[in-house]
């Protein structure tokens, strides 16, 4: 983490300096009459969105929500690795891993085989493959990863907070200039049925399955219901249960199933319970299940172990149900012509799911990473507007692919053990099986974007095969080459909007020298009239504002020389000119976990590696492929000169 760039500053490095217009955008007592970005509900997908935003104070970015105020308990608990590397980004991935629960291992129970009354372990998997993150999966409640978000708003630029007590009642396209009148009333008991309305240029639907919003532009939630009833409670219990404080999927013979996630605190545990079928049309609501009926039937699916329930924290029930909108924003026509979106829809109002994947509030957050640095990049002027066409594009496919998964993973959590005489069922062998078979789906790790305006086609993949075009960029250890440093290649990148190009040098290529592709690519990055970060860069910004440039060396750290290196990756930045030395990496030869090795990138040409601002490979090309970079950047940035 840099700082002291424009002149040292004391107190905490975190919060950032103010942007010096930034006291109108906290102003909570009335919302300003037009904004760039509203947006709408402050769960996950809001905040991560907000988050985003806030660091652009030339943006004005205002985030309502209904509630009276922050979330104190939540619903959600599951962290995924791909969320905890996304976490990075914005800098508090250590805080959620020193807070939270990590889920190592995972028990499974079935039917005892000679008592099938009473329950037996099947057996224990490793929760996440080896060295599929750096980062472990966890489960924290909801609330604190809020805070999380909350704090970094606060202590952006924008020093961002959120508008509380305020519900949507319209979201209305303008007809003219694209934007979107928000009709908004106040809840608060000292401003209580007073209106507000807003224009937006943009307007996000974070608003949750019953969204405003989405009903607003008249798009429909479609999907189904397994009509399978479900308790689910956070408790502080007794229980002899020998896997209390491991992730437990339990299938009973006779009286259901159970999940069993340890939380955080070393005490709390939370309980999903299977609870009654439901009939065709059926709500859940209609059951009248009390906590008392939870817990009776979590005790029953347990025997013979014990399970006495001192306090329930929180509980709820629920019914499982896959449902997904068709797209994600205003826009209903396709083709070239099509209008440019305004209106977006993110989270569960556009997509919900069972809870037992453990994916709802992972995939809410990371359809607004998505979604964030493409408004910011449109509304600085860097973009052009058709790159908001993407997101929907993106996310709904990846959504769909999630809906599928979940129906057969919450289908297997509900059947009943196999049958010997009948054959009906699920085995819990072949249950145990397909948890393992999708482990890097629930890791949130298998989003593969299609080939897009934003992504490159596969032509060069075989240059770095562990760097996957459309998947997410997966970090390997390295030593940065200054101060010997030993660090993820990932964890350079913040949430700022920038986009990375990483230069991977080929063999015996120090930087230098008519024949080094490294010099010959950093030659035509700072010289080249159709060099991306000539066309792209204000001349008033420092060179890495819109493009960081980052190369990674084969050799130790201790041969390269940081002299003899291209000023691109040593360059000179802020009011002093002081020279960024954080620029160059090499292999971690002493543990043995060589970058080059673990990414299967090739030794003999090297490559680049393109990585978009969601942390997303965009694309692979050869260190020569000047004029294939420029092209890529071409057919969707915008000219500094032609900015306004």
């Amino acid at each position: 983490m840099q700082f002291h760039l424009n002149g040292f500053r004391a107190g905490d490095p975190l919060v950032k300096e103010a942007a010096t217009d930034v006291e109108g955008a906290i102003d909570n007592d009335g919302l300003p009459e037009s904004v760039d970005v509203l947006i709408v509900g402050s769960g996950p997908a809001g905040l991560t969105l907000a988050a985003q935003l806030a660091a652009f104070p030339d943006i004005s970015t205002r985030l309502i929500e209904a509630k009276a105020g922050p979330l104190a308990l939540g619903q959600a608990d599951g962290v995924a690795c791909r969320t905890m590397e996304m976490f990075a980004a914005f800098g508090f991935a250590e805080q959620i891993e020193q807070e939270a629960y990590w889920v190592n291992e995972v028990a499974f129970w079935k039917p005892d085989a000679q008592r099938p009354e009473h329950i037996e372990r099947n057996g224990i998997v490793q929760d996440t493959e080896d060295g599929l993150s750096e980062f472990p999966h966890v489960i924290l409640n909801q609330a604190r990863v809020h805070d999380r978000y909350l704090e970094h708003m606060r202590n952006s630029p924008s020093r961002m907070e959120v508008d509380y007590s305020r519900s949507v009642v319209s979201v209305t396209p303008s007809k003219n200039d694209g934007s979107a009148v928000v009709e908004i009333e106040r809840t608060d008991p000292d401003h209580s049925g007073q209106t507000e309305r807003v224009t937006a240029r943009y307007v996000v639907g974070c608003d949750g399955a019953r969204s405003v919003v989405r009903k607003s532009i008249g798009r429909v939630l479609h999907g189904d219901s397994a009509n399978q009833a479900w308790g689910v409670m956070d408790v502080l219990a007794v229980s002899d249960f020998p896997d209390i404080r491991r992730k437990s999927a339990i299938q009973s013979s006779s009286e259901g199933n159970v999940l069993i996630i340890p939380r955080e605190g070393g005490y709390l545990v939370r309980f999903y319970v299977e609870m009654d079928k439901l009939t065709e049309n059926e709500r859940v609501a209609s059951k009248k299940i009390t906590v008392e009926h939870v817990i009776a039937a979590a005790q029953r699916i347990m025997k013979p172990f014990t399970l006495e329930v001192k306090d329930v924290v929180w509980w709820s029930v629920y019914e499982i149900g896959q449902r997904i909108c068709d797209k994600y924003d205003n826009v209903f026509e396709s083709g070239p012509e099509r209008p440019l979106p305004s209106i977006f829809i993110a989270g569960d109002a556009c997509h919900t799911h069972s809870p037992k994947a453990g994916q709802g509030m992972n995939f809410s957050m990371q359809d607004t990473f998505n979604l964030g640095w493409k408004l910011a990049a449109v509304l600085r002027g860097q973009a052009i507007p058709e790159l908001l066409h993407t997101y929907s594009e993106e996310r709904q496919v990846v959504a769909q692919d999630l809906i599928d998964f979940d129906r057969e993973w919450a289908k297997m959590f509900s059947d009943r053990p196999k049958d010997s005489a009948s054959g009906e069922g699920v085995d819990p062998k072949a249950f145990q099986q397909y948890f393992v078979k999708k482990g890097r789906f629930t890791a949130g790790t298998e989003t593969h974007y299609r080939p897009s305006m934003i992504r490159g086609a596969d032509t060069w993949q075989n240059l770095a095969q562990g760097f996957v075009i459309g998947m997410r960029l997966h970090s390997a250890p390295v030593i940065r080459q200054a101060d010997a440093k030993p660090m993820h290649l990932g964890h350079v990148a913040r949430a700022d909007g920038r986009w990375r190009l990483y230069a991977f040098a080929g063999a015996n290529d120090l930087g230098s020298g008519a024949f080094s592709a490294i010099q010959n690519l950093c030659d035509f990055l700072t010289t080249a009239s159709e060099s991306p970060l000539k066309q792209y860069t204000s001349k008033f910004a420092d060179i890495d504002a819109v493009f960081d440039c980052r190369v990674i060396f084969q050799q130790s750290h201790c041969d390269v020389a940081e002299q003899d290196l291209p000023l691109l990756f040593r360059p000179r930045k802020g009011k002093f000119g002081l020279i960024d030395y954080e620029k160059v990496f090499c292999p971690d030869l002493k543990s043995g976990l060589d970058i080059f090795d673990l990414r299967n990138i090739d030794r003999e040409q090297g490559c680049l590696v393109v990585v978009r601002p969601d942390q997303h490979i965009a694309h692979v090309l050869p260190l020569t492929a000047h004029t294939e970079l420029a092209a890529f950047f071409d057919a969707f940035m915008i000219r500094e000169s032609d900015q306004n």
